[in-house]
């Protein structure tokens, strides 16, 4: 579904979507300017880049996001605290976008909902925390924890979790 996300939402919410690139590779040039930017910039550290990317580009196709600030870009107060991956703006909005995925190695194992708790858990807490640590000249008040499950049986254990998380 796009067009579904509407802020303010002192609740939080939780969307479901579905990417299957089948046996697709990753093509750079197919990736919007925001994407594109963000591809060129990287990351801070780890190898997320990717994911990063394909968060960006569902928010900027479904939900006509703009990229403010990459990673490497956006201002904080402690540099030592905790950041988030971007900065987008969503129907004039600003808003921080952290990406995460729910994988655990083997893959074929059962990925459980304690594990789905404890990632939305710390990640939710990381989303909060690097709000405030957002520089004045760069802040949001909104926020998106975007989660890339590594299938459909991984995203039904974070919509469980995610059911008993409190979001704010």
């Amino acid at each position: 579904d796009c067009d579904v996300i509407d802020f303010p939402d002192s609740t939080g919410s939780l969307y479901r979507n579905t990417i299957d690139f089948d046996t697709l590779e990753f093509n750079s040039a197919l990736l919007s300017t925001g994407g594109a930017e963000l591809y060129e910039d990287g990351t801070l550290g780890g190898s997320s880049i990717h994911s990063e990317v394909f968060a960006f580009e569902v928010l900027h196709r479904c939900e006509i996001a703009f990229l403010v600030l990459s990673e490497s870009e956006i201002e904080y107060r402690d540099d030592a605290g905790k950041k988030t991956d971007m900065l987008v703006e969503i129907d004039l909005q600003p808003v921080g976008v952290s990406v995460t995925r729910a994988f655990h190695w083997p893959p074929e194992e059962p990925y459980t909902e304690e594990e789905a708790f404890e990632l939305l858990s710390d990640k939710l807490l990381d989303v909060q925390l690097s709000a405030a640590n957002a520089a004045e000249s760069n802040p949001w008040d909104e926020a998106i924890l975007h989660v890339i499950a590594y299938d459909s049986d991984y995203a039904d254990r974070i919509e469980d979790a995610s059911a008993k998380t409190h979001w704010r």
